[in-house]
């Protein structure tokens, strides 16, 4: 099978977002200029550089009382900072009922029953069980092709990382049982491991 995106697929659902995995799930907590919070899972995540360590998201929505975006990038935008929580398998529930397109003055921490802690270095809180949380400042907000598409970009300035989730000094991905986005309505989950050397090693 062949087509072209902008001619249509032709297919019950489109296919693009099950090509592209498995994806990582940054759930984003933000605060707004006015004080409230915000707790929304995204999965056009990814770290893209290591010294110094930053990380982007894309939003590709928006929401009538946001304008061109949704609260996320709305409070990004008034602050300057955000908070990338890791979602584990135990939190797959709760990551969901966050990710309703809520009212602004919905706090999806509350709404969730999800606990909170406040960051060490940005005005935000973090998702206080999660396998680890990335503190951002942003560097780079982009708006990219298409409606409502937009990419921010940040510097981690600060990382959390739960105690039991590390194993011989390393973050161990498996045992935190850490989620990822695949395509449609389906999530996987990450048990098993393996290594390999670069040949240059």
């Amino acid at each position: 099978m062949f087509y072209r995106p902008e001619d249509g697929h032709g297919l019950p659902h489109n296919p693009f977002n099950a090509i592209v995995t498995p994806r990582p799930i940054g759930w984003i907590s933000t605060r707004g200029a006015d004080g409230s919070e915000n707790l929304a899972p995204y999965s056009f995540f990814n770290a893209v550089a290591y010294v110094p360590p930053q990380v982007m998201f894309a939003s590709t929505s928006a929401k009538p009382d946001r304008g061109d975006t949704k609260d996320t990038v709305a409070n990004i935008r008034d602050t300057g900072v955000f908070c990338v929580n890791v979602v584990e398998y135990a939190m797959r529930d709760a990551m969901n009922r966050s990710s309703g397109a809520w009212p602004r003055e919905v706090d999806e921490f509350t709404d969730a029953g999800i606990d909170r802690l406040p960051c060490e270095t940005i005005a935000c809180s973090r998702v206080a069980g999660a396998p680890a949380s990335l503190e951002c400042r942003v560097t780079q907000i982009v708006k990219l092709e298409g409606g409502a598409n937009i990419a921010v970009f940040g510097e981690v300035v600060g990382i959390h990382l739960r105690d039991d989730c590390m194993v011989d000094g390393m973050f161990d991905v498996a045992s935190a049982g850490l989620l990822a986005r695949m395509g449609y309505r389906d999530y996987a989950v990450i048990r098993e491991t393996f290594s390999l050397r670069r040949p240059d090693e």
